[in-house]
């Protein structure tokens, strides 16, 4: 028997509960959950119940009565006769609402009682119970008057059962499972798209991420905060506070920033005197835990947004649905309608079987006629309000543009005018939950804002770097200044501004570096380094930048991220810019703005130029060092050289220049050129350096010159020559008429032989051979009593003069790698050589006299006997 409540498939059972989880979602979604998703869901709920009722009441009932229709010559032929021998049956039918229809047969006379079992139709019969009394017989027998027919009990059921199948219209029966069919695909449209793996993810990815945001203490703060500075903004309003606080960014006429320079401003403030800054203090306390998940959390949004907003697949899904249920809605209201008036309580059955029953046609009742159209009308009154709700759905979908969400209004209403509108499916997902509850978009946008999160990281840094640590990272440099190095930071810790000894900072890959106003409180900064650190500085702290630094380092992978503050720096003195200028994007790095540098002395520029940019020469007047070192690209206009006369030291370095430039010829002023690590491999232009009677030092080391022409003598003042690392033989005559040389370095090349005109070289203090196939020593050498530095080493000396004892200046000593057995012990002589300076092979410096080696070990500080 079937359970109520229950519906039967072949052999598998399901409860109504069952049926209803396919409307189940998590907990979470509610908020994608719009109240007209809510209704309908409700309502798929009722009509899931109908459908359930209507089951239970057609499985327990639902049965058909039928009587035959008697004709008048049946009826003739039908007369029982009056033999108290003959067979009747006498069939009662009662009906009514509520009512278990049944069918009693009472047997008269010796035909045996049947008492067959109908478990379809719940028709049951009752035998003439032989405890009756008589006369309860004979008052029954008198009171039937209806007309009597020749079937007997199982030709009844036969017939009610043929005509349940022939006479009911097909809707009638099979009405429960079509309405709980359509159900369940409504329910499964509505919720498909929590479903579809492909949208399942990211909804589920979406749904924990704005859980997050809308419980993280940093929305709270954020928000909290920007209340604040509302009603600190009235505040100020009203009173009208003209008077500005401390740390109040102030511009000059001079040198203050256009409109298109990178300062920074506290959002919703602008410097000016009228509306001074306000410094708002801190509502809440984060603390490091909070923190480190709020900047997760920053993360996280940042990839999801990327990964959401790229497509619209979950928009497209949830109208697809949206229109399959309103296509559903359209088809079942169609088909419905018209069967509301098939379902009838009386119907005429012909079951063609006279040939077993005797007759031709029946008038049966259908008991659950009038539940199922109760039902049925109940059900499409359902159907209607939720193909109504459909269709509005479908006027929400279409009204405005879902795949687009402006958080205009939270900018409005908030600090953090910066938080972006996005698009596509994460567009929808926010404008899902603000038919939840708008509340949530409102913290989701705290998220979505690079202000919102610099901030974040401000409070972070601030508590991991105290003052107390700063101080320990403080160094001194080789110049003897207070230094401190800061590398990898999210941004630049306050309490660095409160180190006001600090005479140079160096902010390394911080890409969210800010100097704010407090900058000026550090009175003894004047060198700064920003390396791959595009900084942006306020107001204030630019006018206290510009007044008083002195030497600024830029070091950057693009041109862009130099600050264009940086070029308005007026008292700057030395520039040093790293990084790649021969951008396609910019002509020559906007150097026309270093016409502001009024007092740059010195330029240094690590590139890969093509050419020296002409603008230079707006610093042309005052400028008296240039450096230019190139990264191996080929420097092939100097024209701009010729304008730049004041300048004292020239270096291009790494240029792949072939020949010495002519243009370095018009710098009258010149003091020193470098040409380092070039491809010269000819100097036949020396001769016109004869006309830069201020150069005193040229060097032209780590090139491919082969030999040194005779013209050099003409460079009279020439004090330092520097030919290292090239490939040269032998050195001419005329490098030794250059009585004003003190530095002569030709190491590593290919020298045999050291001429004995070296001793004409009186003022020679420094000589350097090293790495050369030089074999003897002359000893004209050694009258060039004025050395303090010989390097010899790595060529194929096997002996060492006594009369080096005549270097009485000498510090240091160059000896190792040559073919040497012994050292000479006249080398005690050389007051001022150490231990320190000689570099020698151990075993060589062991075989010294120990008095000689006493003497090489003294301290320097310790004086000598005979005096110096």
């Amino acid at each position: 028997m079937p359970v109520p409540g229950c519906f039967v498939f072949y052999s598998g059972m399901f409860t109504l509960a069952e049926v209803a989880s396919l409307n189940d979602i998590q907990p979470t979604y509610r908020i994608l959950k719009p109240w007209w998703d809510v209704f309908m869901d409700y309502l798929a709920v009722v009509m899931l119940m109908v459908a359930i009722f209507a089951g239970t009441m057609q499985l327990t009932k639902d049965q058909v009565v039928c009587l035959p229709v008697l004709q008048s010559t049946v009826n003739s032929k039908a007369q029982p006769g009056t033999s108290g021998k003959a067979d009747f049956t006498t069939v009662e039918t009662t009906t009514g609402q509520g009512e278990e229809a049944s069918m009693r047969t009472v047997s008269f006379g010796s035909a045996p009682t049947v008492t067959p079992d109908v478990p379809l139709s719940r028709a049951t019969s009752s035998q003439y119970q032989p405890t009756e009394s008589g006369q309860e017989v004979k008052k029954e027998q008198k009171d039937s008057s209806g007309r009597k027919t020749n079937l007997d009990f199982q030709q009844y059921v036969f017939i009610n059962q043929m005509c349940y199948h022939l006479a009911l219209p097909w809707y009638s029966k099979y009405f429960p499972y079509l309405v709980l069919i359509h159900t369940i695909i409504l329910i499964v449209s509505s919720n498909f798209w929590f479903k579809y793996p492909k949208t399942c993810s990211k909804i589920e990815h979406f749904v924990s991420i704005l859980g997050k945001c809308f419980e993280s203490p940093w929305t709270t703060k954020a928000l909290s905060e920007t209340a604040c500075e509302d009603s600190e903004e009235n505040k100020q309003r009203l009173t009208g506070a003209q008077s500005l606080p401390k740390y109040v960014s102030t511009s000059s006429d001079e040198g203050s920033p256009s409109a298109s320079t990178p300062m920074i401003t506290k959002s919703g403030f602008k410097f000016s005197a009228d509306k001074p800054m306000i410094e708002v203090p801190s509502v809440t306390i984060l603390d490091k835990k909070d923190g480190e998940q709020a900047k997760a959390l920053f993360e996280k949004v940042r990839k999801f947004r990327a990964h959401v907003e790229d497509s619209d697949l979950i928009y497209k899904l949830y109208v697809g649905q949206t229109v399959i249920k309103t296509v559903k809605f359209i088809f079942i209201l169609c088909y419905t309608a018209n069967f509301v008036n098939t379902i009838s309580f009386e119907h005429i059955c012909n079951p063609k079987v006279e040939h077993l029953i005797g007759y031709t046609q029946f008038e049966c009742t259908h008991n659950m006629a009038y539940m199922l159209k109760k039902l049925l009308i109940s059900y499409i009154s359902l159907i209607c309000v939720y193909g109504f709700i459909c269709l509005y759905t479908l006027f929400w979908l279409f009204r405005i543009p879902l795949k687009e969400y402006s958080f205009e209004k939270v900018r409005e209403e908030s600090s953090f005018s910066d938080i972006p509108d996005v698009k596509n499916d994460f567009a929808f997902l926010l404008h899902m939950v603000d038919q939840y509850d708008q509340l949530y978009s409102k913290r989701f946008g705290v998220f979505l804002s690079e202000v919102s999160e610099n901030k974040l990281r401000e409070i972070s840094l601030n508590h991991e770097w105290t003052f107390e640590k700063l101080r320990q990272h403080v160094s001194r440099n080789a110049q003897d200044k207070q230094e401190l190095h800061l590398f990898m930071l999210s941004g630049v810790p306050d309490a660095v501004f409160d180190l006001t000894d600090l005479d140079v900072l160096k902010l390394e890959l911080i890409p969210e570096a800010k100097i704010p106003a407090k900058i000026s409180q550090m009175t003894n900064l004047q060198e700064l380094h920003l390396c791959h650190c595009p900084a942006k500085v306020e107001q204030t702290a630019f006018s206290f930048l510009r007044d008083h630094l002195r030497c600024l380092h830029v070091k950057f992978t693009d041109v862009a991220e130099i600050p264009a503050w940086v070029y308005l720096l007026k008292n700057l003195r030395e520039l040093y810019l790293i990084g790649n200028l021969n951008s396609e994007n910019n002509k020559m790095i906007g150097l026309e703005s270093l016409r502001e540098l009024r007092h740059l002395k010195i330029l240094h520029v690590k590139s890969n130029l093509t050419k020296i940019p002409p603008n230079i020469t707006d610093v042309a007047p005052h400028l008296t060092k240039l450096v230019i070192h190139n990264d191996g690209t080929k420097l092939v206009v100097l024209n701009s050289l010729k304008k730049m006369t004041n300048v004292a030291e020239l270096e291009l370095q790494n240029c792949e220049l072939e020949r010495i430039p002519h243009a370095i010829f018009s710098l009258s002023n010149l003091q020193e050129l470098d040409l380092k690590s070039n491809s010269i491999r000819t100097i036949e232009e020396i001769i016109s350096f004869q006309h830069l009677k201020r150069l005193t030092c040229l060097k032209l080391w780590h090139n491919k010159i082969v030999n040194i022409p005779s013209s050099i003598t003409h460079i009279k003042n020439l004090e330092s020559l520097y030919l290292s690392n090239n490939k040269l033989e032998s050195l001419p005559a005329a490098v030794f008429s250059l009585q004003k040389l003190r530095c002569l370095d030709v190491s590593y090349n290919s020298i045999t032989l050291i001429p004995g005109e070296i001793g004409l070289l009186q003022n020679l203090q420094h000589f350097h051979i090293t790495g050369n196939k030089v074999d003897i020593l002359p000893k004209q050498l050694f009258k060039c009593v004025k050395l303090r530095t010989l390097s010899l080493g790595q060529n194929c000396i096997t002996s060492i003069p006594d009369k080096v004892s005549q270097l009485l200046q000498l510090t240091h000593l160059e000896l190792k790698g040559n073919c040497l057995d012994r050292l000479p012990a006249t080398l005690g002589q050389c007051q001022l050589l150490r231990k320190s300076g000689l570099v020698v092979e151990d075993h060589l410096f062991d075989a010294l006299p120990s008095e000689v080696k006493e003497v090489l070990n003294q301290d320097t500080s310790i004086p000598f006997a005979n005096g110096i």
